[in-house]
């Protein structure tokens, strides 16, 4: 055989040990759609095609920081079907970026999220998550100064989005959301020219239809949020929605929940259809809330789930195994969860049927009301609470009554997932329909409040049954 022979025979031996051994590099949502753009009110990739994101929103991240890693996002990605994350940062809340946070441990944990989702070909939203503090104007120095240095950090990479206000509300209206917006857009694109920016809408994200009567005008790749929690968001909400979309408006849905709009409550499938149905004809993008096992209806994780990534079906909530069915996603084990994560924490739907029902109090239940954090504003000292209740007998909880006594008086600053009555320098706290009833062996964990007092040490004297 000559020397040519011999060098065409090594090739084509060559090119068989490619052909049978190498492993073909799948596609990731970035590799296939790469840098997103606006045309009219829909959102296209680099081809010019349509394209919905769709995903999971983070909780706070200074609360529930476990989750953001590559394995839970990748997790995301191939067993729940998700092709974008959101990173939740909370501004005046507890451990918020404006109150007592950390900037420079929440700006890592940004950068985390940010660089896992890159490493996996996935689409990341950084959501400036206003709530509490209801006007984003209250704070725009310091959110100018925050997306100008993620925009000069990020203005190369074609996966992130900005979500500079995420639910403006208590009465502010849209000509100081978009005067907000207008300012923060500007410091943005002198930096990235190109990159999409959410822009949220008054009312917790719901008044897309008025912004589309007064859109913001010169700049390209702007969308505009509208939220919704199917229990409590319903047929005029959905015409809210429309109309904007019909106007024009380019339209992203930056976080829903299956269930009711306190994030909480009853998980309503049917009305959850219906928007599923009015999302997809418009190619609609939507990120579900929350990615934790808080004990409450929006999370997607049960409570009892110590897990932060490889989930299995029987690790989700209700809410969760309706997100990932919707994303059309494929997890194995089980065959999902329960509302409110109740198989641990003994909500109504967690209780035995056969187990006698009895009235909580000091024989059956011990409660502990734990202090989660202290920080001073203005003249007052402000402290969070958390309350657990643990069902140490045999019997059912049906119903609980707490009260909390402070050494000196104090006003009421936040609560969540209990009815309460803030008086001199009591706390007064009765269950809401979902966390009324806690089963035998059981807990629950979802409550909580905040207070503030004149005084820097202000001491738990006493918490009672009543």
């Amino acid at each position: 055989m000559g020397k040519r022979d011999r060098s065409g025979l090594w090739m084509l031996l060559v090119l068989m040990f490619v052909l049978l051994f190498s492993v073909p590099v799948s596609a990731t949502p970035v590799s296939e759609h790469g840098a997103l753009s606006v045309s009219g009110n829909s959102l296209v990739d680099a081809n010019g095609r349509a394209v919905q994101l769709k995903g999971v929103s983070t909780h706070g991240l200074a609360w529930f920081p476990e989750y953001i890693n590559k394995e839970a996002f990748k997790s995301l990605r191939d067993d729940w079907g998700a092709n974008a994350v959101r990173l939740a940062l909370y501004t005046e809340e507890y451990g918020g970026y404006c109150s007592n946070g950390s900037k420079s441990q929440l700006k890592e944990k940004i950068q985390e999220g940010v660089r896992a989702a890159t490493d996996l070909g996935m689409y990341v939203i950084i959501d400036w998550h206003v709530l509490s503090d209801q006007n984003p104007n209250k704070h725009k120095n310091e959110a100018i100064a925050f997306f100008r240095e993620m925009a000069e950090k990020y203005k190369n990479q074609s996966n992130v989005l900005y979500e500079i206000c995420n639910e403006p509300n208590g009465g502010t209206s849209w000509t100081q959301v978009k005067s907000y917006a207008e300012a923060v857009i500007k410091e943005i694109r002198a930096i990235d020219a190109n990159a999409i920016i959410l822009i949220g809408t008054p009312t917790w994200s719901q008044d897309a239809d008025i912004a589309a009567k007064n859109p913001i005008t010169g700049y390209q790749n702007l969308m505009y949020t509208f939220h919704f929690y199917a229990a409590t968001h319903k047929d005029t909400y959905r015409k809210k929605l429309e109309a904007a979309v019909r106007a024009g408006l380019p339209v992203f849905v930056s976080e829903y929940g299956v269930c009711e709009a306190s994030g909480n409550g009853s998980v309503n499938q049917t009305e959850a259809d219906k928007w599923f149905t009015l999302l997809n004809r418009y190619g609609i993008s939507y990120m579900a809330w929350n990615l934790s096992n808080k004990n409450e209806s929006s999370s997607l994780l049960k409570s009892s789930c110590k897990k932060t990534s490889g989930w299995s079906a029987s690790d989700l909530s209700e809410s969760g195994t309706y997100v990932v069915r919707q994303m059309k996603g494929k997890l194995s084990g089980g065959t999902g969860g329960t509302s409110n994560g109740s198989s641990s924490s003994g909500a109504a739907s967690g209780t035995s049927s056969k187990a006698k029902s009895v009235k909580a109090s000091k024989k059956y239940c011990t409660v502990s009301v734990k202090k989660d954090g202290s920080w001073k504003k203005g003249k007052r000292y402000y402290t969070l609470y958390r309350v657990t209740i643990r069902n140490k007998s045999k019997y059912n909880i049906s119903s609980w009554k707490l009260r909390v006594k402070f050494k000196y008086s104090i006003k009421k600053s936040d609560k969540w997932n209990g009815g309460f009555t803030f008086k001199k320098n009591y706390v007064t706290i009765r269950p809401v329909a979902w966390n009324k009833k806690i089963a035998s062996k059981g807990k629950d964990t979802s409550v909580g409040f905040i207070v503030s007092s004149a005084k820097k040490k202000n001491p738990v004297v006493s918490v009672v049954w009543r």
